[in-house]
């Protein structure tokens, strides 16, 4: 990957973590041009993220490698955090992720 294309990622890393940290998440950017050394955020309780800025979407082939990286980091559910240029933040999560995810914040929200 070149340059230009790497910055353009990490620009996306840190735009993303400033707008989860307005939303009060203690979320940090991993390293700069890690190769998979770090994950690209922490600090969101449960999801595993996997940060892409391109205009082309690839949603599966980014699925997966969130779904690897989970599974290495042990960080959480697989999620891609997605934007296009001029477009908002979209988040693509397998159903079934989403579900459980979903489920455990109802009964969080029913023991209180």
């Amino acid at each position: 990957m070149g340059r230009k294309p790497q910055a353009k990622g990490r620009s996306g890393e840190l735009e993303l973590a400033r707008i989860l940290q307005g939303y009060g998440y203690p979320v940090e950017p991993g390293q700069a041009v890690s190769y998979g050394a770090t994950p690209d955020l922490t600090g969101l309780p449960g999801v595993h993220i996997e940060c892409k800025r391109a205009q082309q979407q690839n949603l599966y082939a980014w699925l997966d490698q969130s779904r690897r990286d989970a599974d290495k980091f042990h960080d959480g559910l697989p999620a891609v955090f997605w934007r296009k240029n001029r477009c908002p933040w979209l988040v693509v999560m397998d159903l079934r992720d989403w579900v459980s995810l979903y489920e455990r914040q109802k009964s969080t929200k029913n023991n209180e």
